[in-house]
This record gives structure tokens, C-alpha cells and sequence, in this order.
């Protein structure tokens, strides 16, 4: 029993010791895993380079080159390269396969080829040219395939196993040649870009990996974050450690910046898929970059300290366990205690808002993903977002699609791109000041920047005449850009026709969407019609921009909601999509019908939680700051994300729009307008000499806002015919709805607004 006993007390004690073994922080086993490989790196080093290290080097030495032959005088290399880069930067999970697939491949690529081209015929010969693995693949493939087939195979495999090392797709390797010889000739002070390809931020924002509390330092000093190195853009949470009670310590040594995103990538120029090839797109280097993100300032510090307070002053079983800074808004982390509501902290938002002395508190609950509360509170040093940033971003140019287009970056310091064409449409809304209109100029820039003239169109609407007048003759637009309200209703009605006509010929032809019509027209498998003198060629993307929807929603409301109502219905499968921009998110303006068939909504702040409530359906975007702080709530999205929007200056936009026009001038659509003006040239006739009379009957349903045939008789004393015919003009006008049988017509023009109607139909027949 004795005996049991210690030998049982042994092996628990061994299984403690191999606990907490575990238990140790992970960046010093790969510390300890990278100084294993550098003592193997210089043991095998001895042992094959110089025939030394005893008798243990002379059995390495023999069983390295029994295995790989030749190839034996790399093994230190490689093992030297494989310890640095372990204690250099952490293990990604995601690249393990890749390099021992890459590896392994080249190495039995090049054992097998030293194999074929010695081809020892002594079995001691083998050591020295491609050893057991060459052997059993070369002489596998010569056997089955002659050595002159076995070869190029063999090339093949090695090429692959290189580019699989690089992450290079073979459609990438002249971009990274060319990057690599612009990298050997730059001059010596030139700024450092991306290492390798591993380096590039992610394509779309990760969600945060918290790290072991006891590896983070608490809160640091002002002048301790100075030494922070330029371009580095930190995406990662900064986990604090658990306080043992009351607020967080202080008092220690500085942390060092947690790993983030990496620089943005260098701009890749897309490849062209236009009908014309001498459309050049504009550099990357005429939209400059933003300066170095912060990862962390004494703000937040302080901002910790006063969260903590609260939660202590209040009796509250609380802590802040971390935080992810944003460009202009910091998410804290809480994580609460055993038993503790989540309404403890939501209900502390007016006292969270008194300590850290801003009344912009956001309180989120609970983080998507998470089993935490973020407390999203204004930075004091907020930081500004460059486009250029945005669109040399990995997520920007891993996609190249010319419908892409950037937004800013989210609050975790990830950059936030976005598909039109997935949308597929979009309402953007905000109070004056917000960054509707910055918001509006990214789009637009990112489309001039990543799409020629025949991947997409614009149809731009601006009725307050200044927004988009810098954009006026770029060769992506169909038409002059259009400020008349009256002519914009015109416009929306011609995008239906473009429509249904596009519908026609895939209907025609059997697809179902323009990317497979225009695949199969660029293959030539759908034709003309004999004896038809048209030129099939691929249908563009038609992106119709509308700057202020209140002001067309005020002219003609009918109009304008029936066709935007269906092009949002249709339009998606034709390659047409609509961004609808207001600053008046009222129900008049944004009515149920065109709520209902946009479902990609990006909000800026507003005035009021109605106007909230309109643009996302939720509550929210009463308590963002302006200048670009926003939500975006994508189609198929529960919770908005919260994003800063980018930010392109005058300067920019000017250079881009110039190199635009420089290249070609614009090719406009004749019949945008020429329908709509031939059918109101023909109502304008029907009025003929009841010109008085319709004045007259306008403002008697105007005012009373009552449209009844039988008034209009009582009223103008006319006869029922004569008062059929003015409730019929006054519908081809938009003064009043359709007939609904015996009930009075719904009246669609307010008071306010009967002079701008009466001058628009005095101003017709003139």
C-alpha cells in the first residue's frame, strides 16, 4: 500500500507540474519552441557543415543525408529561418498548412530532380544526391513516366510549392515581380511596405482575440506611447488584467502595442475588363494616406479609471476587461459578475456619461460575439481616415470587383468596404454636418478609381447644384449632371425604361442576371439577330446617385416613389442600383414603400430618435458625433456596425476627375430626357383653355385638401364632365391620387407647397 501510494503521488505530481506547464503564457512556449530549433539549427550545422559534434553530430549527420541526400547542406538554414520567424512574430493557424504543404513540396521537388539527373547507381551514392526521398520519388515517376516527362513534373511541383510559400496565385505574379523590382530600385530612405504577403490586413474585419490577462501591463504614462511605429494599424482587443479590487492598478511598466492590422498594402492596379483597353485607371498615389493609428493614449487610461469608479461607487460586481480603439470611438469592454443584470449597466449610462465627461455615451449590450457590454465612449484625440488608406487596403484590393467601394473603418480599426452591386440598393441619411455628403464623395471616388467608363455609369441627381458639381464631365456619366427636381423625376422614369429593356434582351437570350449576359456576349455565344443592324455589346453597371431625395419627394412625390419603388424591386438582376441620400429622414420622405424595398441603410447622426428609428428601424443614430460617425446596417445584418466614414479632400477629388476627363470625354445618353418632355408636351395640350379653371380647381382641393369631383361642381359651377376632366389633369400633375371609386382622391401636394404647383403649370403652357 505504501508502495501505491508514492508511486500514485509521483505520477499526480507529474500531471501538476504538466498543468501548469500548460498554463504558461503561449508567447513564451514559442519562445522556448524557437530556441529549441536555433540549438538543433547550430547542432546540425556542426555535424553536416564541418563533420563535428561528437558522436551524436556523426549519427544526425548520417541520417539527414540517408534521408535527403544532397539537399542535407540547407537543413541548418532552414532551420535557422524557421527560429527566427517563431520568435519573430506569432503563429498564424491559418498559414501552418500552408507551409508544410509549400515545403514539403519543394523539398521533394528538388530531392527527386537530383535523384533523376545523378542517378546513382551505388546505394552509398544516394546520401549525396537526392537520399531515400529522392529515390522513392524519382525513381517512381522515371519508372512510370521516362525521366524526360518526370522533369517538367517535377519543375512544376517545385514552382508550386514556391508560390504556395509566397502566397502568390499565379494571376498575381507579374504584379509581385513588378512590386518587387519597384522595391529593388526605390531609393535607400524610401518608406517600407508590406514584408510578404502575409503582413496584408485581413479582407474583412476579424473579430478581436483577447490575449491572457496576466501578459497585458495596466495602464501606461502620456509619454510612453511616442515610440509607436508609423503605419501601424493595431486591430487587436487590449486585454486588461482582472483588478483584485476597486480600480485598476498602476503604477507599472508600459505595454507594448498589441498586434493589429498591418500597414495598408501597396495599390494594385485592377485589370481591366472593359470593351476598351486604352482607359488607364488612376494611380494609387494621388490619394495620400492618413497618419499612424493610435493603439492606445492616456485617455483611455483615464477613461478606465472613471468606468471603474462608477462601478465601485455604485455597488455594481463589474470590471473593464478590455477595450479596441477606433479612429473616433472606443468600445470598453465589461464583463460582469455571477448573478448581475445587464440592465445594472444600462441603467448607470447618465452616471457612465458624468464621469468620463462626455454626453455621447453609447452602450451596447451585449457585444455581438462576446459575453460582454461595450461601453462605446468618444476618443479626445479622435484620428481621421484616409481613403486612400481605405482602398490600398487588403479588403479593398483582394476584390475587384468595380462595384466595390470603400466606407471607413470600423471601431475595432478595421477597414470597411462594401459591394454596390450585393447591396443592392442603399438609403444614406443624416442631419446636416454629419458626413452625408463626405460619404457620397468617397463612393464616387472609389467607383472613378477602381472602374472604366464601360464597367459602370453614373446618373447623378443633385438638386442642391453644388454637392456634385467637381464631378461634371467624367466619361462615367449618361447624362449632364441633373438639378432640376422636375427633370430628376424624368430621369428616375428613364432608368425604368433602361430597365425593362435590359430585362428584355435576358429574357431573350435565357439568362437570368447582365454579369451571365454579358459574359456570354463577350464570348460570343449570344449574337444579333440576322438581318438586325445592333451591336450586342455587355450592358455596364448603372449606379443612379440621388444627393437630396426630399427635395424630388417635394415636386413630384408620385413620380418619384412609384419609380423608385420599382427599381428597387427590379433593377438588382439588370445591374442597376440606386443610392438614395436625404438629409430629412422624415415618413414623408422616405415612405414605407421605399423603406421596404431598399434594405442596406447607412446612418449618420440625426437629430431626434424618430429620425433614428426611420433610417434603421432602431434606436441609435441620435447619439453618434458627427463628422462621419455613422452605422452601417447592411441587407441580411441584425446589428449595424459602427463605422467612421472615410475622408477624401477638394484637392483629391479635383485630381482624380481630371485624370478621368484627360482620357475620354462622355458619351450621353440623348433619350435620358426626350420621352418624358414629349409626354408632358402632350398634357400641356390636353389643357388647352382650362387653364383658369384648373388654377382654380388646384386651389380649391390644395386648401382644403379634399379632392372631390362633386366639390369641384358645387365650387367652379361646372358641369360633371368639365369636373372629371380637371380631377384628371390634376392627376397627370401629381396634385391628387388615382380614383378609388366613390371616396374622395388623396390630395399629394400640401398648402405650403401650392405656389411652386400653380407656377409649374402656368410655367408649362408659357
Amino acid at each position: 500500500m505504501g508502495l501505491a501510494h508514492g508511486v500514485g503521488w509521483g505520477f499526480r505530481a507529474a500531471g501538476r507540474q504538466a498543468a501548469s506547464a500548460r498554463e504558461l503564457d503561449p508567447e513564451h512556449r514559442r519562445d522556448g519552441a524557437g530556441l529549441l530549433l536555433f540549438g538543433l539549427a547550430i547542432l546540425s550545422a556542426v555535424a553536416i557543415w564541418f563533420s563535428g559534434a561528437g558522436p551524436l553530430g556523426a549519427r544526425l549527420d548520417d541520417t539527414v543525408r540517408l534521408f535527403l541526400g544532397a539537399i542535407a547542406v540547407v537543413v541548418p538554414v532552414l532551420l535557422m529561418i524557421g527560429a527566427w520567424r517563431l520568435m519573430r512574430t506569432p503563429v498564424d493557424p491559418e498559414h501552418r498548412g500552408r507551409g508544410l504543404v509549400g515545403w514539403s513540396s519543394m523539398l521533394v521537388a528538388t530531392a527527386a530532380m537530383l535523384h533523376i539527373g545523378q542517378n546513382p547507381v551505388d546505394p552509398v551514392q544516394r546520401d549525396y544526391a537526392g537520399g531515400l526521398v529522392g529515390a522513392g520519388v524519382g525513381d517512381l515517376l522515371e519508372r512510370g513516366v521516362t525521366a524526360w516527362v518526370a522533369m517538367p513534373l517535377l519543375v512544376l511541383l517545385l514552382v508550386f510549392g514556391l508560390l504556395v510559400v509566397t502566397a502568390t496565385p499565379i494571376n498575381k505574379i507579374p504584379e509581385r515581380l513588378g512590386l518587387l523590382a519597384g522595391t529593388l530600385v526605390a531609393p535607400p530612405d524610401a518608406p517600407a511596405q508590406e514584408e510578404d504577403a502575409e503582413a496584408a490586413t485581413a479582407a474583412a474585419p476579424k473579430p478581436a482575440r483577447r490575449r491572457p490577462r496576466k501578459a497585458v501591463p495596466p495602464p501606461v504614462g502620456p509619454d510612453d506611447f511616442d515610440d509607436v511605429e508609423p503605419g501601424v494599424d493595431l486591430q487587436e482587443t487590449i486585454v486588461l488584467p482582472r483588478r483584485p479590487s476597486g480600480r485598476v492598478p498602476a503604477g507599472r511598466k508600459p505595454a507594448e502595442p498589441p498586434e493589429h492590422s498591418a500597414p495598408p498594402t501597396r495599390a494594385e492596379q485592377l485589370a481591366l475588363t472593359g470593351l476598351a483597353g486604352d482607359y488607364v485607371l488612376p494611380p494609387p498615389n494621388m490619394l495620400t494616406g492618413g497618419a499612424a493609428p493610435k493603439t492606445r493614449s492616456k485617455a483611455n487610461d483615464e477613461v478606465i479609471a472613471a468606468l471603474t469608479g462608477v462601478f465601485d461607487q455604485f455597488g455594481v460586481d463589474a470590471e473593464v476587461t478590455g477595450f479596441t480603439r477606433g479612429p473616433t470611438v472606443t468600445r470598453y469592454e465589461v464583463e460582469l459578475g455571477h448573478g448581475v443584470k445587464v440592465e445594472r449597466i444600462t441603467q448607470l449610462s447618465r452616471n457612465i456619461a458624468y464621469a468620463v465627461k462626455s454626453p455621447d455615451v453609447r452602450i451596447l449590450s451585449p457585444i455581438p460575439g462576446k459575453s460582454a457590454v461595450g461601453v462605446e465612449i468618444p476618443n479626445t484625440d479622435p484620428e481621421n481616415v484616409a481613403l486612400g488608406d481605405v482602398l490600398r487596403s487588403r479588403a479593398a484590393t483582394s476584390d475587384h470587383h468595380p462595384m466595390v467601394v470603400a466606407l471607413g473603418k470600423d471601431i475595432e480599426g478595421g477597414f470597411v468596404v462594401a459591394n454596390l452591386a450585393k447591396m443592392p440598393h442603399i438609403l444614406i441619411a443624416g442631419a446636416t454636418g454629419a458626413g452625408k455628403s463626405s460619404c457620397l464623395n468617397t463612393l464616387l471616388v472609389s467607383i472613378l478609381t477602381r472602374a472604366t467608363p464601360d464597367e459602370v455609369r453614373l446618373l447623378l441627381i443633385d438638386p442642391k447644384r453644388v454637392e456634385m458639381t467637381g464631378y461634371e464631365g467624367i466619361p462615367h456619366l449618361v447624362t449632364p449632371i441633373v438639378t432640376n427636381p422636375k427633370k430628376a423625376a424624368d430621369s428616375l422614369e428613364w432608368v425604368v425604361r433602361e430597365m425593362d429593356m435590359r430585362y428584355d434582351d435576358l429574357a431573350a437570350n435565357g439568362v437570368r442576371h447582365v454579369d451571365d449576359f454579358n459574359r456570354k456576349v463577350r464570348n460570343g455565344e449570344i449574337k444579333a439577330p440576322p438581318g438586325s443592324e445592333r451591336e450586342m455589346r455587355p450592358y455596364p453597371y448603372l449606379l443612379v446617385i440621388v444627393d437630396e431625395l426630399a427635395d424630388l419627394m417635394m415636386v413630384a412625390p408620385r413620380d418619384v416613389e412609384d419609380s423608385v419603388v420599382r427599381i428597387t424591386q427590379l433593377a438588382r438582376a439588370a445591374g442597376i442600383h440606386l443610392v438614395l441620400a436625404t438629409q430629412r429622414p422624415s415618413v414623408d420622405v422616405v415612405t414605407g414603400l421605399i423603406k421596404a424595398n431598399v434594405p442596406s441603410r447607412l446612418a449618420f447622426a440625426t437629430s431626434s430618435l424618430a429620425d433614428s428609428r426611420v433610417i434603421l428601424d432602431q434606436p441609435g443614430a441620435e447619439k453618434l458625433l458627427g463628422r462621419g460617425d455613422g452605422l452601417f446596417l447592411p441587407m441580411g445584418a441584425s446589428k449595424p456596425v459602427r463605422i467612421q466614414g472615410a475622408w477624401v479632400t477638394e484637392r483629391e477629388i479635383a485630381d482624380v476627375v481630371k485624370f478621368c476627363k484627360d482620357q475620354r470625354e462622355p458619351e450621353f445618353r440623348s433619350d435620358v430626357l426626350a420621352p418624358a418632355q414629349e409626354a408632358r408636351k402632350k398634357v400641356d395640350e390636353d389643357i388647352g383653355d382650362d387653364l383658369d379653371l384648373l388654377v382654380q380647381a388646384v386651389e380649391l382641393v390644395v386648401t382644403s385638401q379634399f379632392g372631390s369631383t362633386s366639390m369641384l361642381q358645387r365650387k367652379l359651377r361646372v358641369g360633371f364632365a368639365k369636373a372629371g376632366r380637371l380631377m384628371d389633369l390634376m392627376e397627370t400633375r401629381g396634385v391628387v391620387g388615382p380614383s378609388e371609386g366613390s371616396k374622395a382622391r388623396d390630395v399629394l401636394v400640401k398648402p405650403d407647397e401650392l405656389e411652386e404647383v400653380l407656377d409649374g403649370l402656368r410655367g408649362d403652357v408659357d
